[in-house]
């Protein structure tokens, strides 16, 4: 398994570009220094009438699948 930290700060504004299906993938730099992408559909259950904030980790497999988001802290 990896895993791989980052912290979010999208406004609401932001979000309803993914909302919308305008753009598909998010893209963060993880507190590691690597660059991760993921489906912006796992973001979903953290939406809140000011966007999506906080300290995060994605989880995959060692292929980079089955990808997990949850809130940390």
């Amino acid at each position: 398994m990896k895993q791989f930290e980052f912290r979010l700060n999208i406004t609401e504004q932001q979000y309803l570009n993914y909302y919308r299906g305008a753009i598909n993938q998010v893209i963060v730099r993880s507190s590691q220094g690597a660059t991760i992408q993921f489906p912006a559909s796992l973001l979903t259950k953290f939406v809140t009438a000011s966007g999506v904030h906080g300290h995060f980790v994605l989880t995959c497999d060692d292929a980079f699948k089955g990808s997990e988001v949850r809130r940390l802290g």
